[in-house]
């Protein structure tokens, strides 16, 4: 597995995009699974890591 990847994000609600590059200012995110999602598709996991911008919590 290649060390340097990046990743791209356009939520632009998130506090950790960079609206300008559009990538994660994380080193790492977490991907979780939905519960009771079983699509075989994308939307069957989401970033666990996403903060809303107006929220520093």
């Amino acid at each position: 597995m290649e060390k340097n990847q990046k990743i791209n994000c356009t939520v632009t609600s998130c506090k950790y995009n960079d609206g300008q590059t559009q990538e994660c200012q994380l080193e790492q995110i977490i991907v979780t699974p939905i519960i009771g999602c079983n699509t075989n598709q994308s939307d069957e996991s989401m970033c666990s890591s996403y903060r809303n911008e107006k929220n520093n919590k």
